[in-house]
């Protein structure tokens, strides 16, 4: 048999099993979508380089607040702090 042949079984078979036929197209495009959505993820965080000069010298700056307890061991710097420490600072 041919590859032909093999696809006009196929689509009859199809024809004459509507739910099959609905599940296989389900499937499909299910299989597509998510392909479809990890190579984003994976492009976008993985493969593609940050917009940045030097990607590799960007850190994260938290604050430790002693006041707060165990309640918020490090929360993210406020603009103020970030500008007061900039100016204070040789590392920034």
């Amino acid at each position: 048999m041919s590859v032909v042949n093999d696809l006009v079984i196929a689509a009859r078979t199809l024809m004459r099993e509507p739910g099959i036929a609905a599940a296989t197209v389900l499937t499909i495009a299910l299989g597509v979508g998510a392909n479809t959505a990890i190579f984003s993820v994976v492009n976008g965080v993985l493969l593609r380089p940050l917009p940045f000069p030097e990607p590799e010298r960007l850190v994260t700056v938290y604050e430790k607040i002693t006041t707060a307890g165990k309640s918020y061991p490090s929360l993210p710097v406020n603009a103020f702090h970030y500008t007061w420490w900039r100016g204070h600072a040789r590392s920034f």
